[in-house]
Order: structure tokens, then sequence, then C-alpha cells
């Protein structure tokens, strides 16, 4: 995984994962990421475009205890230069229109139903954060097995 000769103890592995508008399931993975692996992950999240962080989304990770309230829907570009070792596409558009990344970076496909998408028909806000928790939950069991985990996901 990553650069040869990365002394694991002292370099995280650093992982984009990036979505359509980087407004909910990337934010999501980003703060999984960051509560989960943080001593070993470097995580960063962004968008092919700005959409703005998603307060369903936010308060979907709140009840679990994980804070993205400080987050902000950022451009690839507004990143700061560097090299990832993966990137992950957590949608179709990402994963169809994912942009260069110089270096060696993976790209991995994960794709998560879009909540916002799935909220659309909600008549309660109460049924509309059903399916964002459902997203979260499974963004994170996904991040729980990282970086492990990417043996099982191959490049699509």
């Amino acid at each position: 995984m990553g650069s040869e000769g990365r002394d694991s103890m002292t370099q995280k592995t650093k992982m984009l994962f990036l979505c359509t508008g980087n407004s909910c399931r990337s934010q999501m993975a980003e703060g999984w990421a960051r509560h989960l692996k943080s001593d070993i992950l470097e995580p960063y999240s962004a968008g092919i475009e700005k959409h703005g962080l998603n307060p369903l989304a936010v308060k979907a990770m709140a009840e679990v205890g994980v804070d993205i309230s400080g987050h902000q829907s950022k451009l690839v570009l507004d990143l700061p230069t560097m090299e990832f070792d993966y990137v992950v596409t957590v949608c179709g558009n990402a994963h169809e229109t994912c942009p260069y990344f110089p270096g060696d970076a993976k790209i991995v496909h994960v794709g998560f139903d879009d909540p916002p998408s799935l909220a659309k028909s909600a008549k309660t806000e109460d049924e509309a954060l059903d399916h964002y928790r459902r997203v979260c939950n499974e963004i994170r069991a996904f991040i729980e097995t990282l970086p492990e985990g990417f043996e099982r996901h191959s490049e699509e």
C-alpha cells in the first residue's frame, strides 16, 4: 500500500473521499475516518462541485457521536497540494468524472446510496433521517475495514 519504503510508524495513509457535491457521503466518510482511524489515516473529502454541507448528514453523524458541523464543502482544487495514497469515489458520478491525480494514488470506487435523493419522498424529517442513518452506518462499516479492506474492492 502506498509508497515503497514507507515507515508505517510515521506516515499515515492519505485518503481522499470524493463525491459529486461534497455535501453528504464524502463528508460522512471523512468524519468516520477521522473518528475511527485518525491514528493510521489522514482523510480528506472533496467534490466535483460544491453543494454545501448537508444539515441532515450533520445531524445523522451527530446522533452517533461524530461532529462534522465544522466541515466545509470543497472542490479538489481547494485541497492542499499532496499525493494521495487512495482516492475513494463514493458515488457513481464522481467515479465516472474522477479527475486525474498525480503520483501513485489508487482509485477505488465504493458506492453508497444518496440520502438526499432517497429522502425526497419523506413526509417527516425523521423519515428522511432514516435514509441518512442507514448510509451513515454503511459508511462506518466500510471505514472500519480500512486500509486492509481495500483488498476487497477492485478498480471499476
